[in-house]
Parts: structure tokens; C-alpha cells; sequence
């Protein structure tokens, strides 16, 4: 049941993250506009279920002004408000709280944070942990996102004697080419299931400034710019997706079989199976693998 609208209120980035899923960095095109937000919001009231709102990117605090209106127009729609950000603004204590204050009062709920050595290194005393220690003292609701670089953990544990990975990256996106180098890997017959998203029933999607709804980054089922938001969700049906229908049967393996792809001998995990394989279907499928640029393209 979907119970959360994530907006990519833009995909630029003042960093340029080796792990970040969508590729984004200072020269990614591809912001919202105020009144994109406010009809995509207003399309949103007609999904009963939602009732979370996050604006996220790329780093939303870029365009500040239209973070701010974003979350006071989704706030008085009714809907609770969250942001995804790397804080990079808060240098000092007085500076997040110029920053979040006026955020608290649009009607921000949740800040979430990233606060990992992709951004801040070992630095301790970081941004992220500034803007997290006022956001409480705000009243808000705030967390860190922290995703180390993936290490080989020194006991191999899994299930079938395969060696773990540590971290917490997912290899898709800018991670699928950057921080796969030196991995374990496994055949590709072996990745038969997609474990961390929700095909059938997502309670969280995506939307973008190009109108794509990802149901996984990069992975789209409609855009919202030529058929409204509210009938693509209630018309899904993940099984005939030309994406999503392989993936639910047969995981990785399925787009392998079903859509007659070569294959690599072998794959760090379903993640980096996934995303390579939909990149060599980027031709095939424009409109259900996008942006471009959510792949590296």
C-alpha cells in the first residue's frame, strides 16, 4: 500500500558521491519547478493511502527557496513532511538553525540526514551531526543515513558459503561502477529474486522533475507529465511491466531469460546484476528505464 511520495526535487548535488544510487552531482540536470511540485502534490490527495511527503534529491538545500515553499504547500495539503539532505549548510549551530527554523514553521516533521564517510569522511564534528542536534532541538524528528564504503567481512557467513560484504551500499547507480572493483561476485544463475524493493505493492515511489515515477531508481512505471499520477498507481500491474514482470518471476535471472540479454559471468549482487543489465536495455525500453542519467548516461 503506498503510504509515501519521495520527490527528486532536484538531481543536482554539491557532492558527487562514488555510492549515490542516481548518479547525481553539481553539473545533474533536472530540477522541479514550484508549480510541478503543487500539481503533483494536488494529484497526490486523490492516493487516499499517502500521508507522507519527502523532499529529497541530488540536495534539495541547493534550491532552499523552493524546499521551503515545497514543504509549506505540502503541509497544508495535510500531508506530514520530511527532508533528505546533507546538511552541507550547517557550518555552525546558528547557521542549521537559520536554515531549519523556517523549515519547522512551512511544517517540517522529519530530517534525515547523510552522515557517513562518503560526505564527511571520519570528521566528527560534520555538518550533518550540527543540523541533526538543532533539528531535535527544534522538535523535529532526525536521523543520520550512514553508508560506509563496502569491505569483505572477515568471516564468511552466507547462507551459501559466500563471502559478505559490509557497508551498506547498494550497487546500483554511481555504486555499480565505482565500488564494485575487487568484490566477491557470484553467477548470474544465482540471483533469482529482487530482495530489497517491493514490486507489487510499493508503499514508497520516487517522482522526478522529467515526470518519471521510480519504483526503483531508474526504473520507472509511467510519467506523470502524460497520464496522472493517481490512475498510473492505480493501474499498475507489476506482472505485465516489461521490467518488473522478469524481476518478480525470476529476479535478475528473469531479465536474463525472458529478454534474451548476455549476461556477465557473474555479478557482486542483485543490485549490481540488476542495474547492469537494465543499462544494455536502455535502447529497448526509454520510457521505463529513465532518466538517462540515472545510469551514467
Amino acid at each position: 500500500m503506498l503510504t509515501e511520495i519521495h520527490f527528486l526535487l532536484t538531481y543536482r548535488c554539491n557532492f558527487e558521491c562514488d555510492h549515490c544510487f542516481l548518479y547525481c552531482g553539481p553539473d545533474s540536470p533536472g530540477t522541479f519547478t514550484i508549480q510541478q511540485v503543487d500539481e503533483v502534490l494536488r494529484e497526490t490527495q486523490k492516493i487516499e493511502t499517502v500521508k507522507m511527503i519527502y523532499f529529497e534529491g541530488g540536495e534539495p538545500m541547493l534550491y532552499y527557496p523552493l524546499l521551503l515553499e515545497s514543504v509549506k504547500k505540502a503541509y497544508q495539503y495535510g500531508f506530514e513532511v520530511g527532508i533528505v539532505s546533507n546538511a552541507y549548510g550547517a557550518l555552525a549551530e546558528e547557521d542549521a538553525r537559520l536554515w531549519l527554523e523556517p523549515l519547522v514553521q512551512a511544517g517540517l516533521s522529519v530530517l534525515s540526514v547523510s552522515d557517513d564517510q562518503f560526505h564527511y569522511g571520519d570528521e566528527m564534528d560534520n555538518p550533518a551531526g550540527t543540523a541533526r542536534k538543532i533539528g531535535e532541538e527544534l522538535g523535529l524528528t532526525a536521523f543520520p543515513i550512514c553508508i560506509d564504503p563496502p569491505e569483505i567481512l572477515d568471516s564468511p557467513q552466507g547462507e551459501k558459503g559466500e563471502s559478505l560484504i559490509g557497508g551498506g551500499a547498494k550497487f546500483r547507480g554511481r555504486a555499480a561502477d565505482t565500488l564494485t572493483e575487487g568484490l566477491p561476485t557470484r553467477p548470474w544463475s544465482e540471483f533469482r529474486e529482487c530482495p530489497y524493493e517491493d514490486l507489487v505493492s510499493p508503499s514508497r515511489v520516487h517522482v522526478d522533475p522529467y515526470g518519471y515515477i521510480h519504483i526503483c531508481q531508474g526504473l520507472s512505471i509511467g510519467n506523470f507529465w502524460k497520464e496522472s499520477l493517481s490512475r498510473i498507481m492505480a493501474e499498475y500491474q507489476p506482472d505485465q511491466h516489461p521490467i518488473c514482470g522478469p524481476l518478480l518471476r525470476k529476479g535478475p535471472t528473469g531479465l536474463i531469460e525472458e529478454l534474451g540479454l548476455t549476461p556477465q559471468e557473474s555479478y557482486v549482487d542483485e543490485c549490481h546484476a540488476c542495474f547492469s543489465l537494465r543499462r544494455d536495455l536502455l535502447e529497448t525500453y526509454p520510457e521505463l528505464l529513465a532518466p538517462r542519467q540515472v545510469y551514467g548516461r
